[in-house]
């Protein structure tokens, strides 16, 4: 879910995943996660494990659609984002610390800054968009969907591609 704030200079949250996880541990994710059989849509699922995730009311967001599915080789599955606004005034949190670490808030404007974009490469040869917001490096999927509704929203900034950062070796555990 990529969960909005409903202001004029919105936040989007984000979560690190727990360092004891099996795949992208201590990464830096949009919240959400698999459909479960009991799952209406895929904006249940994105509200159902939100809720799981960060504490989040589902009765305080309001849904405003879904990005096209991705597919993504790596996981080898289909992503789809769902995207929804609320008003930030409840306090979100890491639910279960086994499956989330920490939440983070980012400003549009901050994530929309040259200062913080770079293009992040993986030693396979990957590379693509990425973040570095003081001690955390968003990169992947999530800089790949950030980077794609920024531009989608006209909040894109001007910033130097050629620019390149090594993924740092803390985000790559698998």
């Amino acid at each position: 879910m990529m969960l909005l704030t409903d202001a004029p200079d919105p936040s989007l949250t984000f979560v690190t995943r727990a360092e004891t996880l099996r795949r992208h541990a201590g990464q830096i994710a949009l919240p959400g996660g698999r459909v479960d059989p009991g799952d209406v849509d895929r904006a249940d699922t994105a509200l159902r494990e939100a809720n799981e995730e960060i504490g989040l009311d589902r009765g305080q967001v309001r849904l405003l659609g879904e990005l096209p599915a991705l597919w993504v080789p790596a996981s080898r599955y289909d992503v789809t984002t769902v995207i929804a606004t609320w008003d930030g005034g409840q306090h979100l949190h890491a639910v279960d610390p086994a499956e989330t670490g920490a939440v983070h808030d980012y400003r549009i404007s901050q994530l929309a800054s040259a200062e913080v974009r770079v293009t992040g490469k993986h030693p396979s040869g990957f590379s693509g968009p990425a973040f570095i917001l003081g001690e955390q490096f968003i990169w992947g999927l999530t800089a790949h969907l950030v980077d794609w509704v920024l531009e989608l929203a006209g909040w894109d900034r001007p910033w130097d591609v050629g620019r390149e950062v090594a993924i740092p070796e803390r985000y790559m555990r698998d």
